[in-house]
C-alpha cells in the first residue's frame, strides 16, 4: 500500500490506516478474538497506521494493539493514540503533570517505552491557544516520552489554530463526503505548513456504507444510540453531526454514484484519499472482512471529474446546510 511522510514527524503512514475507537467496545459488544482478528486482516492488507486513544474502552483498545504486536514482531506499526478525555473537559486540566500520568497510562497499555504519537484528544478551544499547553508537550518530546505530537479537533478553526504552533506534527479532523469544509482552509494550510492530516470519521460513522435505513436499530452501548444529539460528547462524532434521518437519505444517493468495482464505503475513502493535502484515513472496521475492503480502497483507481462533481453536488444540496456553520 502507498504510504505518505507524516508531516513533521520523519514517519510514515499508509494511505488508509486504522481506527480502534470500535475494538474499545465503544460500538457495541466486541471480543478480544474479534478485534484481534480485525487487527491481523489490516496488518496483512498493508496497513501500517493504527489510531488508538487511552479511553477508548478505557485502555482496552490500547492493550490489544499491544497483544498483537507482540504476537508479530516483524511488522513495523505506527500507533498513534490520544489523551486528555479522563477528566473534566477544563482548560485548567490540560497540564504537564496531567499529561506524563496519562503518557504513562497509555505506553504501559501499548507495552512501549516512547509513543510513537500521542495526540490532544479533542480539548476545549481554549487550549489551542495557550503556549503552556504546548511547551508540556515539547516537554514530553524531550523527556522522551513521545517521538511527536499532535491534536484531534472538533472544527477548522481549532486545527488552523493547531497548524500555526510550529512543533505540532498531526492534526486529526473530520473528513468525509458528507464534511467538506476542511476542503477550503484547512487542508491547504497544513500542506503548506507540512502538518499531516489524519481523516477521522470518513464513513460518517457507517451512513456511507450504505447498509443503514431509517429503521436500522443499533445497541444501546453503541454511540449512534446514545449520542445521536450530542448527549455524552461532539454530536459531530455521531453521523458526522448530520441529521440520520437525512443522512440516511443522502446516502442511498452517494451508493448511486459508485462507479462499477467500488462499494459506497470505498467511495468515500477513495475521494479522501485523493484530495491533496490529507495523509492518510482511518475507517474502523468491525470483521477482518471489513478491514480488508477499506484497505483495498488504496489500490482502487483515482475518481474521474464527473463523479467528484456529483460527490459535490449531493454534498451542497443535502448536507452541507446541515453541518458547515458548526464544525
Amino acid at each position: 500500500m502507498e504510504e505518505r511522510a507524516f508531516g513533521r514527524s520523519g514517519q510514515h503512514a499508509s494511505v488508509v490506516g486504522l481506527g480502534t475507537w470500535q475494538l474499545g467496545a465503544d460500538w457495541g459488544d466486541v471480543d478480544d478474538k474479534e478485534a484481534l482478528g480485525v487487527l491481523e486482516a489490516a496488518a496483512e492488507s498493508g496497513v501500517t497506521f493504527f489510531d488508538t486513544a487511552d479511553v477508548y474502552g478505557d485502555g482496552r483498545s490500547e492493550q490489544t494493539i499491544a497483544t498483537f504486536l507482540r504476537s508479530r514482531p516483524d511488522l513495523h506499526v505506527f500507533v498513534a493514540t490520544k489523551m486528555g478525555r479522563r477528566v473534566d473537559q477544563i482548560p485548567e486540566n490540560y497540564v504537564l503533570d496531567n499529561f506524563r500520568a496519562w503518557n504513562d497510562r497509555s505506553r504501559r497499555n501499548l507495552g512501549v517505552d516512547r509513543l510513537d504519537l500521542v495526540q490532544l484528544h479533542c480539548p476545549p478551544t481554549p487550549v489551542y491557544s495557550s503556549d503552556e499547553v504546548f511547551d508540556a508537550l515539547d516537554t514530553l518530546v524531550e523527556e522522551e516520552r513521545v517521538a511527536a505530537y499532535g491534536v484531534s479537533v472538533e472544527t477548522c478553526a481549532e486545527a488552523l489554530t493547531a497548524i500555526a504552533r510550529p512543533n505540532v506534527a498531526s492534526v486529526q479532523i473530520i473528513l468525509n463526503p458528507f464534511r467538506m469544509k476542511p476542503l477550503l482552509d484547512v487542508l491547504p494550510a497544513a500542506e503548506k505548513a507540512g502538518v499531516a492530516i489524519i481523516a477521522r470519521v470518513p464513513l460518517a460513522s457507517g451512513l456511507l456504507s450504505g447498509k443503514y435505513t431509517k429503521d436500522t436499530v443499533f445497541a444501546e452501548n453503541d454511540h449512534r444510540t446514545y449520542n445521536r444529539h450530542g448527549e455524552s460528547f461532539d454530536q459531530g462524532e455521531t453521523f458526522s453531526g448530520v441529521d440520520y434521518g437525512t443522512g440516511v437519505e443522502a446516502a442511498v444517493e452517494f451508493a448511486a454514484l459508485a462507479p462499477e468495482g467500488f462499494t459506497p464505503a470505498q467511495l468515500a475513502l477513495r475521494w479522501i484519499i485523493q484530495l491533496p493535502g490529507v495523509t492518510t484515513v482511518i475507517p474502523g472496521a468491525r470483521t477482518p472482512e471489513q478491514a480488508r475492503a477499506n484497505a483495498s480502497a488504496a489500490a482502487l483507481p483515482p475518481l474521474t471529474g464527473e463523479t467528484l462533481t456529483a460527490i459535490r453536488e449531493l454534498y451542497d444540496r443535502r448536507v452541507k446546510e446541515q453541518v458547515e456553520g458548526r464544525w
